[in-house]
């Protein structure tokens, strides 16, 4: 979906969104995705819009520990304004030095934890989407945490719950709010639907009755500027999470900028045909081989965006499988320099993008919903869930 092809549903520009100290005049958030929101793709989106651009999410005992890899991800660019950067854990007093290192070293101007991965190797251990059942161990953490941050904003994102039996996101909404977090988020899906179905829009608007002193943002099927804009109209929610909507499609933050931002800010209508499409997928390459600073990972990390970037479009099998093995940067160039324009394919190139997955039981440590509680013997069982640098 283009600027040139469509016009977003009518609105006014959306009210400005304020994070604690942070003004944003498009109310919009990139959603942390492993592997993708590093500070390459980061850069990408800002080029073409405007909002709050999250790291990868980044384990907090890792960044404690000051992992070599860790480190690096939280890096960035000097022309990222501000600066956003996720947080995971489960222990309260790790994610709360985490936080206090992030500040200390001025490496952030916003943190947001993440109580909504729903990966199995988290859950089964009481991280992630599981965290929110237990609801003294989630308020300590969020409490914790903020005042750590001091002046720096911190907000939470999560998700409706562990099932539909065990929805926690209203008490988990209230608890951040009442600890002095920032803002919101809620991706409107249990852990056991994954990324499956479609998003309970129902629940943010749920949310945002019940929590009523902080911004309340709203995430989960917006593939398009028209379903930001329905989300904010049917939810009263203050802004919009991406995360999905936007692989290969980094311009999608110009189009949210054009119907969520003020009108005389607006950025230039983009006219999406295959050499635009093309361009986007050389600079992304040039940003991820910066990032790394080696040729052949950054174009093997592009190789992953090939799908997304050219679903729809007429380009065959054979290049779309060239592109998936380049690792320099002037392969790309001698593999798209040949290809004919092409319009904006309409709807072969929209709609949904990344795994959707299926329904699935959520991994859960044993005897995990007997109780909001938590049993003092089991810290060291949740620990074992900080088991990655980045993910979820």
């Amino acid at each position: 979906m283009t600027l040139a092809t469509h016009t977003p549903l009518a609105t006014a520009a959306a009210p400005a969104l304020r994070i604690g100290p942070i003004d944003l005049d498009v109310p919009v958030v990139l959603a942390p995705m492993a592997g993708i929101t590093n500070t390459a793709f980061r850069r990408l989106c800002r080029e073409y819009g405007a909002g709050l651009y999250v790291s990868e999410m980044i384990t907090s005992r890792a960044l404690v520990e000051r992992n070599a890899i860790t480190m690096r991800l939280i890096q960035h660019h000097e022309s990222e304004t501000p600066r956003s950067i996720q947080l995971y854990g489960v222990d309260p007093a790790t994610i709360a030095e985490a936080v206090r290192i992030i500040v200390a070293e001025d490496r952030a101007d916003h943190i947001d934890l993440n109580f909504g991965c729903p990966v199995p190797k988290v859950t089964r251990k009481g991280g992630g989407a599981a965290l929110p059942w237990k609801t003294t161990l989630f308020a300590d953490i969020v409490q914790r945490a903020v005042r750590a941050a001091g002046d720096v904003p911190l907000t939470v994102k999560m998700r409706k719950g562990i099932d539909r039996d065990h929805l926690t996101f209203l008490d988990a909404g209230r608890a951040a709010e009442d600890a002095g977090a920032a803002a919101v988020a809620l991706h409107a899906r249990t852990a056991s639907e994954y990324y499956s179905g479609h998003a309970d829009w129902g629940a943010i608007g749920a949310l945002k009755q019940a929590v009523t002193s902080i911004p309340v943002l709203g995430n989960g099927d917006i593939w398009s500027a028209d379903d930001a804009v329905r989300m904010m109209t049917e939810t009263g929610c203050d802004g919009v999470v991406v995360g999905r909507g936007c692989l290969g499609r980094p311009w999608l933050f110009g189009e949210l900028a054009a119907a969520l931002g003020p009108a005389d800010a607006a950025p230039p209508a983009v006219d999406a045909t295959l050499h635009f499409v093309a361009a986007a997928f050389r600079r992304h390459a040039q940003l991820l081989v910066e990032f790394f600073e080696d040729e052949d990972r950054g174009c093997k990390d592009v190789r992953k965006h090939v799908a997304w970037y050219f679903k729809g479009y007429p380009v065959g099998g054979e290049l779309r499988a060239a592109l998936a093995r380049v690792s320099t940067l002037q392969e790309i160039d001698d593999l798209l320099g040949p290809l004919e324009d092409a319009p904006y394919p309409g709807a072969g190139a929209e709609g949904q993008r990344g795994r959707a997955g299926s329904p699935k039981r959520t991994a859960l440590p044993e005897g995990w919903l007997t109780s909001r509680d938590i049993a003092a013997e089991t810290g060291d069982m949740m620990r074992g869930a900080e088991i990655e640098n980045s993910g979820g």
